[in-house]
């Protein structure tokens, strides 16, 4: 037992969420649901970003106030959350009084170092991303993010000396013994993150000259560059102002998010908490990118995904389940509805469902609806009990390594091989052969159901608590998976659910 402090990143809030901030935060719930399970002092944190140009710009041109547009847009989000049954601890709005003041206090520790100073900067800014791009970074001079050319941007304002810091931040990726050590991944993001270290830091502007911001606490006529403000949410959402509650969790365990943004939380964000005297996150994951039917999101496209269109067509949990299990986290892939209802047809109706509904009948049918006692352990009986044993431990080690297709897989497995046993104990022919044999065939099936639904539970929080009740018991994660799921902990002689509805219904 511990703390696990996670957080997605905060979302922006020029446009309602759609499946790509969905990824994400599921993610991180199953994450956070994960750790509780373990018995962890879990604080689960997301929130919205809404400072800054583009969210001035976009405001204005709704012809409404910046404060209306972020608080209809807020709450957007928090609906779409509740919807996903999104289990965070917090929610942080940038426009919030505890984190303005937490910003303030932190901009002047900050100044107070030495590492400020005032400047003129002149480059190429991309509005949408609210960042500079240099040359080298852009696409036949468009933004890599957006497709969208830079505007020309030339202020005076208030510099970060990030240049010092570069072997710092390298010692710290590179050597695990050092004090302020933080895991940047995968590999392939590490190695991404250190190379552009390597080829030199530039000083970076923490400051513009624009009204809808958080003020400068030494210079008011100037506000926090909105990438600033939004990396400080990770600690004032924890209490930056109480120590006690901040020593609680910091430094995070885990900052999520994909990896357009992996940058600022692996170079900036470390750099200005060193500045201050603070350790770095523990680990920071970003994830790869995905298209949807082949081809990039987008507005134009009119192939935007909202949360909301995914669970009318799968319900909560299979949406959750399916976004997951599409391709390894951490890698670019790409999302298809027809997939989707491919893979949902295919293992929650044909396998998990019906394996679930077709254990509870027999248990009806034969036994007169409650869980028989087992008898001695035959045949195929030991290897299903092995195969439910290497499913917990291979959901639990996937988990750890961030690998929520591999956790899937390992339930999908202990699934397919409890459908082979039912076919090769034949409980069909048991009923008029060998009562006692019938028993112990019906309680290792619903053994395994009772270990399935505990194992669900972070994808799937409502299927686990169903399959639960259909085979009377409760969900119990009182204690940790290894306990949990251990062999032979269902009661015999409770009674199953006279009449269950089929839990995923065929598409």
């Amino acid at each position: 037992m511990g703390k696990f402090f996670i957080t997605t990143p905060i979302y922006y809030v020029n446009d309602v969420p759609h499946i790509g901030h969905a990824y994400t935060t599921i993610a991180a719930d199953v994450l956070a649901r994960f750790h509780r399970w373990l018995g962890d002092d879990v604080f689960f944190l997301t929130g919205t970003d809404e400072h800054g140009v583009n969210i001035y710009q976009v405001a204005s041109a709704q012809g409404v106030d910046p404060r209306d547009w972020v608080d209809r847009i807020a709450a957007e989000f928090k609906r779409a959350w509740a919807e996903l049954l999104i289990s965070n601890d917090y929610f942080i709005r940038t426009t919030d009084a505890r984190h303005e003041a937490g910003v303030r206090a932190f901009m002047e520790r900050l100044y107070a170092s030495g590492d400020i100073y005032k400047g003129r900067y002149e480059g190429k800014y991309c509005v949408n991303c609210e960042r500079f791009y240099s040359e080298d970074e852009l696409v036949d001079g468009l933004c890599p993010i957006h497709l969208r050319p830079p505007v020309w941007y030339a202020e005076d304002n208030y510099f970060f000396r990030l240049s010092k810091y570069a072997d710092r931040l390298i010692a710290a990726i590179e050597d695990p013994e050092d004090p302020n050590h933080y895991e940047v991944e995968p590999p392939a993001r590490r190695n991404e993150v250190l190379g552009k270290i390597r080829a030199g830091l530039l000083d970076i502007s923490i400051s513009r000259a624009i009204p809808w911001g958080v003020p400068l606490p030494f210079d008011p006529d100037q506000t926090v560059y909105v990438w600033v403000d939004a990396l400080l949410n990770y600690i004032t959402a924890i209490g930056f102002h109480d120590p006690a509650a901040f020593d609680r969790y910091w430094p995070a365990d885990l900052h999520l998010m994909a990896k357009d943004i992996i940058w600022f939380h692996a170079v900036i964000w470390p750099a200005l908490l060193l500045a201050v005297g603070l350790r770095p996150p523990r680990r920071v994951f970003a994830h790869g990118f995905f298209t949807v039917n082949g081809q990039k999101m987008s507005k134009t496209l009119g192939n935007v995904i909202r949360p909301g269109d995914l669970v009318r067509r799968f319900g909560v949990d299979a949406t959750r389940w399916l976004l997951l299990s599409q391709f390894p986290f951490g890698q670019d892939g790409d999302i298809s509805e027809g997939l989707m209802a491919q893979r949902y047809n295919a293992e929650l109706a044909n396998d998990l469902g019906n394996l679930v509904n077709r254990t509870v009948a027999m248990v009806n049918r034969y036994c007169e609806g409650v869980i028989p006692e087992p008898g001695p352990e035959e045949g195929p009986d030991g290897e299903l009990k092995a195969a439910a044993v290497e499913a917990g431990q291979a959901f639990q080690a996937a988990l750890a390594a961030l690998d929520f297709s591999g956790a899937i897989a390992a339930i999908n497995g202990l699934v397919a091989r409890t459908n082979r046993y039912i076919e090769e104990t034949a409980p069909w022919n048991l009923s008029r052969t060998d009562r006692r044999r019938l028993g112990t065939v019906l309680y290792n099936q619903a053994e395994v159901l009772r270990v399935l639904g505990h194992l669900v539970t972070p994808f799937m929080p409502e299927t686990a608590r169903t399959i639960c009740r259909y085979i009377g018991v409760e969900l119990d994660l009182s204690r940790p998976p290894a306990e949990t799921v251990r062999w032979g902990q269902l009661p015999p002689r409770v009674r199953v659910e006279a009449a269950p509805k089929p839990l995923f219904p065929r598409i």
